[in-house]
């Protein structure tokens, strides 16, 4: 594998994107500095790992920009109906291979699930787990469109 060199301008570029994504995790997250809430401090640990590892492709509100980055608003909650599509979005190639563990990965998907898809969620959603989540993406998925038209039919775009 031949690893291309980054220009100094690309690492400066990289490093001020970096740079904005932390100082807006720590605006966001600095209101729950005395708040004790484990749940809260979940969230925001969920919100800062889609920050980092997902809204540069699926931009920050999860539009993404269709029809080569789905969007993941108001369209994975219906995925996760059935459990084909629960295991689905743990198979995603980008997910499947992320750098977090099982359980940080599982918290992010549930975060997206309910940040983005709060109204398409079945009912009785029961969130994912990281010890399912872990089974899943050791299984990745080759062809992740034909996947999920097997699921849910052809992807949409709005």
């Amino acid at each position: 594998m031949t690893r291309t060199r980054r220009s100094p301008r690309s690492w400066t570029i990289f490093l001020a994107a970096l740079g904005s994504v932390a100082l807006a995790y720590a605006a966001d997250t600095a209101q729950h500095d005395t708040d004790d809430n484990l749940g809260a401090r979940a969230n925001d640990a969920a919100r800062f790992d889609y920050l980092l590892h997902c809204s540069g492709c699926h931009r920050p509100d999860g539009t993404g920009a269709a029809p080569e980055v789905p969007s993941l608003r108001d369209a994975v909650g219906s995925l996760v109906a059935t459990p084909e599509g629960r295991d689905y979005i743990a198979r995603v190639p980008e997910v499947a291979q992320s750098p977090l563990d099982d359980d940080d990965l599982a918290r992010l998907l549930n975060w997206i699930l309910q940040e983005f898809n709060a109204d398409t969620l079945p009912d009785g959603f029961r969130p994912l787990e990281g010890a399912e989540v872990g089974a899943a993406r050791a299984r990745i998925l080759a062809d992740p469109i034909r996947a999920r038209e097997k699921i849910v039919g052809a992807y949409q775009e709005e």
